[in-house]
Formats: C-alpha cells, sequence, structure tokens
C-alpha cells in the first residue's frame, strides 16, 4: 500500500485521486479554468508555468485566494510553434537551455542533447523562487513534459523537493510515463532505487499519472467516465488541461479545442454528480505537502 495513503487513513482498497489542472499560467483561458473548477470542488491541486505570459494574473489570483492548491510546474520546454517562452533565470546562449530562437527547446530529445545540468538545475531553482517571491502557497512540484524526471534531471528535481520541504510528483509506476519521451530504452533501477529512499524519508508519492485525452467530443463524456470508473486503487494523479473558450484556439489552433472541452466536460453537473457518485476519494497536494512537513525532520 502506498506509505502516504496508510498515513493519511485511507484503506489498501480506497480510490485516492488528485484532480490536477496543469498549465495555470499559460494563458488567461488556463487561470480562470483552474480558478472555476477549483472554487467548484472538482479541481483539487494545479500547477504554475513561471516562466509563461500570464504568470502574473495566476500569481495575483493565488494571492487572492489562499485557498488554492498550488504548486510549481517546472518547464524546461516551449513546445508550440508561434507562442513561446524563455527562462527566468538566464538568457545566455551558453546555457545550454535556449533554442536559436532564444526560447526552450520544443521537446525533451533537444533538451537533452544540449543539457548543461548546472545550468537546468538553476533555471528549475529560479523558477520555484518566482513563484515564492510572487506570494503563491506552494504546495508542490511537478514537470511539465515530464522533462525534469528524465535521468539527468531526477536527482536534482528530487533535491530541489526536499529542500523547501515540497512533495514532487514522482510515481511509483513510472515506466508509462517515460516510456513516450523519446528516450530510448531506459534502466528504470535508478527510480526504484530513488522511491524506496524518498518513502523512507517522508516523501509522498502517487502511484500512477493518467491524463487528458486526444478523443472526439462526442465522446469524451463516455471515455472520460469510463476512465474514472476505472480508476485503480491508490493514489492517482489526473493530469487535466482545462481552459476556457478565447485564448487557446488561437495559441494551438490545430488542438486548443480540446482544452476547451475538457473544461466544459468538467463543468458539467452531471459528470460532477458522476464523479461524486464513484466513491474516489479528492484529495490536494496541500493534503500532502503538510504530511511530509509533519512527517521526519529529514524532509524539514
Amino acid at each position: 500500500m502506498n506509505p502516504a495513503l496508510e498515513r493519511l487513513g485511507f484503506g489498501p482498497t480506497d480510490r485516492v485521486a488528485i484532480f490536477h489542472a496543469d498549465d495555470v499560467g499559460l494563458c488567461h483561458g488556463a487561470n480562470i479554468a483552474f480558478l472555476e473548477l477549483s472554487c467548484q470542488g472538482l479541481i483539487s491541486s494545479g500547477s504554475i508555468m513561471a516562466p509563461c505570459p500570464w504568470f502574473s494574473e495566476a500569481a495575483d489570483l493565488a494571492r487572492q485566494h489562499p485557498d488554492l492548491d498550488l504548486g510549481v510546474h517546472l518547464t524546461l520546454t516551449s513546445e508550440w510553434d508561434h507562442y513561446r517562452w524563455r527562462p527566468v533565470s538566464t538568457v545566455e546562449s551558453t546555457s545550454g537551455l535556449l533554442d536559436e530562437e532564444g526560447c526552450f527547446w520544443r521537446d525533451i530529445p533537444q533538451v537533452r542533447s544540449h543539457l548543461n545540468v548546472m545550468a537546468a538545475e538553476a533555471e528549475l531553482r529560479a523558477q520555484v523562487e518566482r513563484a515564492l517571491a510572487a506570494g503563491i502557497d506552494v504546495t508542490h512540484l511537478d514537470a511539465h513534459m515530464f522533462c525534469a524526471m528524465i535521468p539527468e534531471l531526477a536527482g536534482g528535481y528530487i533535491r530541489l523537493g526536499l529542500e523547501y520541504s515540497l512533495p514532487v510528483l514522482l510515481p511509483r509506476r513510472i515506466e508509462a510515463n517515460l516510456a513516450g519521451l523519446g528516450l530510448g530504452d531506459l534502466d528504470l533501477s535508478m527510480y526504484t532505487a530513488m522511491f524506496g529512499q524518498l518513502e523512507q524519508m517522508g516523501m509522498p508519492l502517487v502511484d500512477c499519472v493518467i491524463g487528458s485525452l486526444t478523443v472526439p467530443n462526442p465522446e469524451r463524456d463516455a471515455i472520460y467516465r469510463a476512465m474514472l470508473a476505472a480508476l485503480p486503487r491508490g493514489l492517482t494523479y489526473i493530469s487535466l488541461h482545462p481552459n476556457t473558450a478565447g485564448d487557446i484556439e488561437t495559441i494551438v489552433p490545430d488542438n486548443g479545442h480540446v482544452r476547451v472541452e475538457e473544461y466544459a466536460l468538467l463543468q458539467d453537473a452531471d459528470f460532477q454528480a458522476f464523479v461524486a457518485e464513484q466513491g474516489i476519494h479528492i484529495i490536494g497536494y496541500r493534503r500532502l505537502r503538510d504530511l511530509m512537513r509533519s512527517g521526519d525532520a529529514s524532509c524539514q
């Protein structure tokens, strides 16, 4: 059984989930969707992208609503065609963080091929510091496109969480999340060793991560319901990307509508009632952060 869930009083057959909004700070619509769905109670946590253009608005919302559960979505990639962002810590090309346009690299293989580990770790730290300086009560750290979880950066990612006494998103069943990153064959034994050490130190870990699905809109309701009905025992992190209409369709013309449709589904009263009927225990990351901070002194 997941030790964090046991410490929180859950049983071995309980299904527990974090309904998480990624990409807060990306644009106005992402910020408003996170706020609205958090206030309605379905979204239980989110994370902010410190390098992105709408970071300031998201930080302002967090100050106005201190109960919002908001972590830092640590970012080393900028993947879209015409809406891009740059590092917080540097503009130096020698850092290995910037492409020919002066923005983050578009994908993880490019990040790896130009990687300067010290510069990348400094950038991740700068993003956490920017969030804290903006007055955000940071609840956790997670990784945009899972980039901070790659073997070269995983150790620094974890050290950052331990230093700030913040849980890091690191799924105990990580192989499925790393498989689609274009990294080739990886030795997962390093992760297995880390999991045991971290849980002994009191770091809460999720069991698995599932995410938004790109499916035709008429089928979305049924497919999302099936996904939740089949939710496994343990602690699942559900990575969602809701966005109100009005900006994301211009930013990502090919699939921005997917985020708007997901937002509409999560807003739907019938869908919310279905989630409530599933017996899924919904928690946020603040509860896990507080559990971590109340535990072993090595995590303080």
